[in-house]
């Protein structure tokens, strides 16, 4: 069965990670922005991985400028700033393109996997503005910032979910795989 597990990523300081190093955990993959709507939900994302990495939970952490250039600094500087503002202390990696032609081969692979969100329904409407903006997507392309992709132990992807999806609303989903 495919996973995960196939994919080297850079890490912050653009050194390769082995993705084989997150075997046997449960993953959230996540695409984000410093200066976006969204963003506070990095306050949820570091109470979730606060409370569950000692059971074996990780948050892949994957800035991206590709949503109105909502992610403009460095990956350095991303990183402060996120561990100032939001105390994370998961994994933030070196931004990378989730859409179009210089899509990073594991969200090629991730939108294989689940080519569809979970959860577009409160998402709709910002979906139709962005189309009114000419910000149409492929038809399995990313939406925005903060795609999650629910990863089991295995290295399956098991769901993707909407943006708009709060990390909490995915806790029964983290604690069931955990389990």
């Amino acid at each position: 069965m495919p996973n995960i597990y196939q994919f080297t990523v850079n890490d912050a300081h653009g050194s390769p990670k082995s993705l084989e190093d997150y075997r046997g955990k449960v993953l959230l993959v996540v695409n984000t922005a410093s200066r976006c709507g969204l963003t506070p939900q990095y306050k949820e994302l570091q109470t979730l991985y606060a409370k569950y990495r000692e059971q074996g939970f990780e948050i892949l952490d994957f800035p991206c400028n590709q949503f109105r250039e909502q992610a403009p600094e460095n990956t350095v500087e991303y990183m402060r700033n996120c561990k100032t503002k939001f105390g994370t202390e998961f994994t933030i990696f070196e931004k990378i393109d989730v859409n179009g032609s210089n899509t990073h081969p594991l969200y090629v692979y991730l939108k294989q996997q689940k080519p569809e969100d979970q959860g577009d329904k409160k998402f709709k409407d910002l979906l139709l503005k962005l189309a009114s903006l000419g910000e149409e997507r492929g038809e399995h392309d990313l939406k925005w910032n903060f795609t999650k992709f629910l990863i089991n132990r295995d290295g399956v992807v098991v769901a993707r979910y909407a943006p708009s999806t709060t990390p909490f609303e995915l806790e029964d989903e983290i604690k069931a795989l955990l389990a």
